[in-house]
């Protein structure tokens, strides 16, 4: 757990991860990112979840050992603001001076994902589910986790579309039991592949 009630879900996946990297940190400074909550939630969106096109960090709000980042993409419209996608939610892991920002979820807006609930206890097959407002949207479902560069399992696509409506979706994965692993849902296709995502952290039956 992540501050005594998070989940981690990226880029350490223990405690003793995040703790390996401070020492190496000390050493010789590498991978410094970590202590940079932008670059760390811009690289969950594009390197970890494949979102390329999520470059950005629009907008930080720091509150002591948290942090939200509002992390989105370039508007085809050459001089308009970033579009936001997802609200990034971060927590310093660990007590130390040096400790590394960690992904522990993200807060809905427009496009929720609010089954399973946050930190609950899973099998699979894993029902998904949440609410949306938006127009002929699709939502891709993913289960993720650090270390494996493709999917453990994913569902696509599910239509959906409205004013705060309910989709939900089922999706097969396979994992060992034991880990922390990230849910991820997002919808596109209208300014960008990737307009809108949501995770949630679970972990998996033992």
């Amino acid at each position: 757990m992540v501050a005594g009630r998070y989940q981690p879900l990226w880029p350490f996946s223990s405690p003793g991860e995040a703790a390996a990297w401070e020492r190496a940190y000390r050493e010789d400074g590498r991978q410094g990112w970590h202590l940079d909550a932008r670059r760390t939630a811009v690289a969950f969106a594009r390197d970890f979840l494949g979102f390329t096109e999520i470059d950005q960090a629009v907008k930080i709000v720091p509150q002591g050992r948290h942090a939200r980042v509002h992390v989105g993409y370039r508007s085809p419209e050459g001089n308009s603001p970033a579009l936001v996608a997802a609200v990034v939610h971060l927590v310093r892991y660990g007590s130390g001076r040096d400790a590394p920002w960690e992904v522990v979820g993200t807060d809905d807006t427009d496009l929720s994902l609010t089954k399973p609930a946050y930190g609950a206890a899973v099998g699979s097959p894993l029902s998904v589910g949440g609410r949306i407002t938006g127009v002929d949207e699709s939502i891709r479902v993913q289960v993720r986790h650090p270390g494996s560069a493709a999917p453990l399992g994913e569902r696509c696509c599910v239509s959906a579309g409205g004013s705060d409506s309910p989709w939900s979706a089922r999706v097969s994965f396979t994992a060992r039991p034991g880990r922390t692993l990230t849910v991820v849902a997002s919808t596109g296709g209208h300014l960008a592949t990737v307009e809108r995502f949501a995770v949630t952290g679970v972990r998996i039956e033992r």
